[in-house]
């Protein structure tokens, strides 16, 4: 499944429906930038979830000031728009995989 780019303006309509996982990260944080292409492969793998990467930049505070994010990278699960659980950090694909297979039983 095909990763989705969220701002603070697209931020809401992105995770309304359904689980969905975002990726809080920036450009110059070198684990972010590690987690990059797991969180791809993993969205390539997992066709009843969404995925969607926000990047924290000057032009997007708001959304990372509303959800508390002092620490990325930052995995942030929603289902139907509400927050189930957060993980900072660098993650396997397995542990990636594993994490979401808990959050839909």
């Amino acid at each position: 499944m095909a990763i989705s780019h969220a701002t603070d303006a697209t931020f809401d309509s992105m995770i309304g429906s359904g689980i969905t996982l975002v990726d809080f990260w920036a450009s110059w944080c070198g684990p972010c930038r590690m987690f990059g292409p797991i969180f791809e492969s993993v969205s390539d793998q997992t066709s009843d979830a969404t995925f969607v990467k926000f990047e924290i930049d000057e032009a997007n505070r708001r959304t990372p000031a509303k959800y508390g994010i002092r620490s990325i990278p930052a995995i942030l699960a929603f289902k139907d728009g509400e927050l189930i659980e957060a993980r900072t950090g660098l993650m396997d694909e397995e542990t990636l995989m594993a994490w979401i297979q808990e959050l839909k039983g």
